[in-house]
């Protein structure tokens, strides 16, 4: 299934935002090659010479936008995950004035598994390997999970509050234990085995009825 690079924050435009140049649109192609070859190939597998090939270059361009393999890889982490943080704070503020904290998981769970699944190379890249790279870059990238994570403490205790949290659960582990369903569907999932709609509605279940009081 095809999917778009989505780099956020306006990667790539020229400093008065009126457009692209043509050094912007090659180094934001080469970052959109190095998500699609990440999530694919993973940190281990990845290869200058692949993201030159998919980007439409010679491999030792690459190395006047960024000075090394890992400095591009750790800019497709961090990117991955702010992405995935814009989209869900773009996602929450677009809810219904008459959703409920549950309601507002439940739209967290699908903008969290179409964001990794469908619409961004970069967040499947960030999940898929986020366990593989080493320490010296991967700290953008932490600082960027910590903050989405707050994201999602809001959206706990607002509903713990509400009462739509079971008292017997620790919200910390229950909101991990949802991360890791949540990131793990990187692994397994492709279109052969369900369209995403249908994966999206059986999470919702499952971390609905798995919170909700009896």
């Amino acid at each position: 299934m095809a999917r778009k690079a989505a780099a956020p924050d306006g990667r790539g435009k020229t400093a008065d935002g009126a457009g692209e140049s043509k050094s912007a649109r090659t180094r934001t192609r080469i970052l959109d090659s190095a998500a699609h070859v990440l999530s694919i190939k993973g940190y281990a597998g990845m290869r200058l010479s692949d993201v030159a090939d998919h980007a439409e270059l010679q491999a030792p361009a690459i190395y006047y936008y960024f000075p090394s393999r890992e400095d591009l890889i750790e800019e497709v982490m961090w990117a991955g995950i702010a992405d995935m943080r814009d989209h869900l704070v773009e996602v929450l503020g677009a809810a219904s004035s008459e959703a409920t904290p549950m309601d507002k998981i439940m739209l967290g769970v699908e903008a969290h598994l179409r964001h990794e699944l469908d619409i961004s190379d970069y967040t499947t890249a960030s999940i898929r390997n986020a366990g593989q790279l080493p320490e010296k870059i991967r700290k953008r990238q932490v600082a960027e999970e910590a903050r989405y994570g707050e994201l999602w403490r809001k959206l706990f205790k607002e509903a713990s509050a509400a009462g739509e949290i079971r008292d017997d659960l620790d919200l910390y582990i229950a909101q991990m234990l949802v991360f890791g369903a949540l990131n793990w569907t990187a692994e397994w999932w492709n279109p052969r085995r369900g369209s995403l709609g249908t994966v999206v509605a059986m999470a919702q279940s499952f971390v609905r009825e798995g919170l909700s009081p009896s």
